[in-house]
């Protein structure tokens, strides 16, 4: 068996594994660069380090860390507040405001899963109350967390954009984010319409007090910590309250307790500042996302130094043990040929079209069960030789990638999905999770052929 074909079924491991465990792909990779480096590549330990994402690594850090004070301080909540106050109180317009609402937190460098786990507990409280599809309500947010997810300062934009900077790609930063956009917002305008969408207009509007008290935003707040953005637990599944809520009995008892969200405070009004600067560093001034960030973020927390302890402990480092694992493995790939050896593979297929309709199915497929990111940053390196035959488009075929792999996070098995699911109040959790497979099986079989149709079939890039 040859190198190549170890090093690529070694990656296959690490994927069933991280699947079928729960262990954090990033981990397994690392595990794994390091035995197939040392023992099939015969690289020593500088050469598997060389591949170590440095600069994604101050991006995820960065990133997460500015918004992670922005939930500690109470920002995103008075952002869902203003938000609903916007529509006022319209409940055909609250789907479409947590679309938006999700998609503007995950552009401006939110990870999907933290702005689901934001939102999500919001809106299906909305959707339980005024009798809202569970289904239509989960699926506006994760479609809305990707439709921004590719702006080119959010994570999953700096990573695949940086990936195809290294790789000496055609890239385009503004088609990648509108590709994901338009595809995203397509599939919520049916899912609107299919699932009672259009009758929620004739439901009028509630009071502004009526649907501030649906929400349970500042309870969910000062939820405990395994329900603000680690990605398990996003409604409490128990008998278990909230601390200072426990034997209260009611909700008014913790009222006194909790801060008003609804307002704004110094501190919430820096971190919008915030929000809006590095916005402007990286879109006008060209300045690093992830170095801007991290300043930003030290500059709060010295201000308020309360909320930079509580959200040091909420940067997403499952995400970054999970990608700088993925890229330090890819990197072992590429020293070795590995990268080569597949691209040529895949493009000895013959017919380019069908090898590239073929890898946005394998992205679907794998991403459905396991991490979107993680799929990225193998994909793409994987895809480098085949498009550098220049038959097909690399900004069109990166694109479709991005999208075949970040879309299917509906699916109850991905990260996403299974906030949606824990999230939903008052529904059979079984008969719920049969709708977001059967919907992510749908999303799985038939988007990848789609944006293969539209983004790679005209030869973009």
């Amino acid at each position: 068996m040859s190198p190549e074909l170890i090093s690529i079924l070694v990656l296959v491991v690490v994927f069933v594994i991280a699947t079928t465990r729960s262990v954090n792909m990033g981990a397994l990779a690392f595990a794994a660069a390091f035995a197939v480096g040392e023992l099939v590549a015969d690289l020593d330990a500088d050469g598997i380090f060389a591949g170590f994402p440095g600069d994604l690594f101050v991006v995820l850090v960065g990133v997460t860390y500015l918004f992670a004070i922005a939930r500690a301080n109470g920002t995103t909540d008075w952002l869902v507040h203003a938000s609903i106050r916007l529509v006022r109180g319209r409940v055909a317009l609250i789907p479409w405001v947590m679309f938006a609402l999700t998609g503007a937190l995950t552009a401006i460098g939110a990870v999907s899963p933290a702005a689901v786990a934001i939102v999500a507990p919001i809106a299906l409280s909305f959707a339980a109350r005024y009798g809202i599809s569970p289904l239509l309500m989960g699926a506006m947010v994760v479609h809305g967390a990707q439709g921004g997810g590719f702006s080119p300062i959010s994570i999953y934009g700096t990573i695949v954009n940086g990936i195809v900077e290294r790789e000496h790609l055609p890239g385009n930063a503004v088609f990648l984010f509108l590709a994901s956009l338009i595809v995203n917002l397509v599939i919520a305008g049916v899912m609107f319409v299919l699932f009672g969408g259009l009758k929620l207009w004739a439901q009028g509007a509630v009071p502004l007090d009526e649907a501030r008290g649906a929400t349970g935003t500042p309870d969910r707040r000062d939820a405990p910590a395994d329900g603000t953005g680690t990605g398990t637990g996003t409604a409490p599944t128990s008998g278990t309250a909230p601390s200072g809520t426990a034997r209260s009995g009611t909700a008014v008892a913790a009222r006194p307790e909790t801060p008003d969200t609804t307002r704004l405070t110094p501190a919430r009004v820096a971190t919008l500042t915030a929000l809006v600067a590095l916005v402007v560093a990286v879109l006008v001034f060209d300045l690093d996302a992830g170095l801007t960030s991290i300043t930003l973020a030290v500059i709060l927390s010295a201000a308020w130094p309360q909320d930079s302890r509580t959200a040091v402990g909420q940067i997403a480092w499952t995400t970054v043990l999970l990608i700088c694992g993925v890229l330090t493995y890819v990197g072992v790939l590429d020293q070795m040929g590995t990268i080569k050896w597949a691209g040529e593979g895949v493009g000895g297929i013959g017919v380019p079209l069908l090898a590239a309709v073929l890898l946005c199915y394998i992205g679907a497929i794998v991403s459905a069960f396991a991490s979107s990111v993680g799929i990225m940053g193998a994909l793409i390196p994987l895809a480098v030789p085949f498009l550098a035959q220049g038959e097909i488009g690399a900004v069109g075929m990166v694109a479709a990638l991005a999208v075949s792999a970040t879309v299917v996070d509906v699916s109850p098995f991905s990260t996403n999905g299974a906030l949606v699911l824990a999230a939903a109040p008052d529904v059979d959790r079984e008969r719920f999770f049969r709708q977001l497979m059967i919907y992510g099986g749908i999303v799985v079989a038939v988007v990848p052929a789609v944006v293969w149709l539209v983004m790679v079939v005209p030869g973009f890039g």
